[in-house]
Formats: structure tokens, sequence, C-alpha cells
């Protein structure tokens, strides 16, 4: 009987919390249109799983409601602010704007507790939607055979080495679980390499086939750009088949990721704290924890089932603005 009251009034004081709370999704903004109302479609659906929540939007750039406004917003309509970044990787939004813009709206509403969760990252569940995208892929070519098919994960590229080296994992990774001789990164803009240079070495180590693999989540410039690419290079090599992948923020892994997040946040795991590397370091072992629990106590992260044990694989900050950028999504 103690423990139903005791149950009872812990329900009752997660309801009252969730009705204090406003979840804000910063996604990262694209001057084409498309790729934000994308972004707003991702958050309308996950809505419909959450209905007791108070889930509103917010750009980083490219768009009306900047981050900025979108923490006034939240911040006038609840004691409590969850902010989640929808972004893959770890750059100068994450690690610099984010933070400036938090602690700028802890002054201008010091009575609203705000607290900022991870961002998407490298994990597991990114890793499972590509490795499908690249089985699918393999499928829809006429000879699938691994060791005469290249990969190409294709990212957005960075100035911050830790973001382009979290990209770097998801090669290795596909390397490990693939038969595949030849899984090569290569980036969009910012960094090097880029995707024609990568699709000439391939073509000159014998592959007849390439598969790329853009790791974007919505729609936007660049993934048109990619698309323009890829035509190219099929015109300038037509002796290749080449298979490319799509953006991937509509799978079921990356809401699932997104409920995970918000779901620590809201349990108090990952609040901004001052030291970045601490509040990932945090995070990291509550999700190693959730992935003991699922595997049995395989938890390891970086291990993966080796198909090529004996083989080393090679593996900016700004103000918010409405302006372009140097990189657009």
């Amino acid at each position: 009987m103690k423990e139903e009251s005791t149950r009872t009034d812990a329900d009752a004081g997660m309801a009252q919390f969730v009705k204090e709370t406003v979840v804000l999704i910063a996604g990262h903004g694209s001057p084409n249109r498309a790729g934000n109302q994308e972004i707003e479609k991702f958050v309308a659906q996950w809505r419909t799983r959450h209905p007791d929540w108070q889930i509103e939007v917010c750009f980083i750039e490219h768009a009306d409601v900047l981050v900025p406004e979108g923490l006034d917003k939240a911040a006038s309509q609840a004691r409590r602010v969850v902010l989640l970044p929808l972004i893959l990787n770890a750059a100068g939004h994450v690690k610099i704007e984010l933070p400036e813009a938090v602690e700028e709206a802890r002054q201008r509403h010091p009575d609203v507790e705000f607290i900022v969760v991870p961002h998407l990252g490298m994990c597991r569940d990114v890793f499972t939607v590509l490795q499908r995208q690249l089985k699918q892929l393999m499928k829809s070519l006429d000879s699938p055979d691994p060791q005469t098919t290249g990969v190409v994960l294709l990212g957005r590229g960075s100035s911050d080495a830790e973001a382009n080296g979290e990209l770097a994992r998801m090669a290795r990774w596909l390397y490990e679980e693939n038969d595949h001789e030849l899984v090569d990164l290569a980036f969009t803009g910012v960094t090097w390499p880029r995707l024609e240079t990568i699709v000439q070495r391939q073509v000159r180590l014998g592959m007849r086939q390439i598969c790329i693999l853009p790791v974007y989540l919505f729609t936007g410039v660049l993934i048109e750009r990619i698309k323009a690419q890829v035509k190219r290079l099929q015109s300038q090599y037509p002796q290749v088949s080449f298979a490319l992948g799509d953006y991937f923020g509509f799978e079921p892994e990356i809401f699932r990721l997104v409920d995970q997040l918000t779901s620590a946040g809201m349990a108090g795991i990952g609040a901004l704290l001052e030291c970045d590397s601490c509040r990932h370091r945090a995070y990291r072992a509550y999700r190693l924890q959730g992935d003991e629990a699922d595997c049995g106590g395989e938890h390891d992260d970086h291990a993966r089932p080796s198909h090529h044990a004996h083989h080393a694989h090679r593996a900016h900050a700004h103000h918010f603005s409405h302006h372009s950028h140097s990189h657009h999504s």
C-alpha cells in the first residue's frame, strides 16, 4: 500500500515536471526552405509520440526563429527549458554558439532552469541507419560484390578535428562490419578530402562500383549539391556504377535517439557544464548503462566484429545570423 502511494506521488511529480518544461529542438537551418520545413515536420511527428510534452523548434541559422528567440519564447512559457541540438556532429555550433546563447538566456531569465543535452552524435543508432542504407545500395547494384565496390562516407566537414573524427569512427565501423576492400571518408566542404578525390582514388584501385553514403539528417543545399556531383562523376567515369544514399532524419532510430537524449535531460543527465568533455562523459556513462542492459554486458561502443583484422583503415564559431554561411546545409 505504501509502495503504491509512493509510486502515485512519483508519477504526479513527473507529470508536474513535464508540465513546467519546454523541450526546445535546435535545428541547423538551411537557406533551402525545404530543409527547414523537414525539420519542422520531424518535430511535428515527434510531438505525436509525446502528446503531454510541450515541444518547440528553433534554428541556429537561416530561419525566422533563431536560438536566442527560441530560448526566450520557451522561457516565457515554462520554469524549465530542455535544449536538444538536432545535429550529428559537435563542432562550433554545439561547442561554442549554443552554450553562449544559453548562458545569455540564463542572464535574461534567472528564474528559469536551462538544461542542454548532447547532440545526436556518431553513435550506434546512426551506425545502424548507415549500415542499413549500405545494404540497400548494394542490393541496387548489378554486381553486389564488396571486393570491387568502394564505399564513401560523405560528411559535412568542419574545422573541428574532433567532429571530423566522429565521422571517421563511423567509416571504421562500416569497414569492420562488412567485406568491402575500401571504405573511405570524404567531406562536402571546409576540410579534405573531397568526394571527387576519393572517387578518383577508388577507381584507380580497381573499384567498379561505388556506394556513397551522405551523413545528413535532412535535405538542403548540400544534398542537392551532392546529387549534382554524383551526376558529374557518372559522366566522368562511365565504366563505374554509382549508388547514392539519402539523408535519414526520419528513420526510426533517429526518433528513438531523440527520445533517449530528451529523457536523459529530463532526468537531470546532460546539463550543460563548463567543461564540455565532462558533459559528454556524463551522458556517455548514462548511455553505456543502457547498452549494457540491452546487450547483456557488452557495451563497448568501439568494439565491432571485424572481417578485416589484418587491415589498417585510413581512415568555427560565428554569431547567430540570418545571413549566408560559408558552408550551407
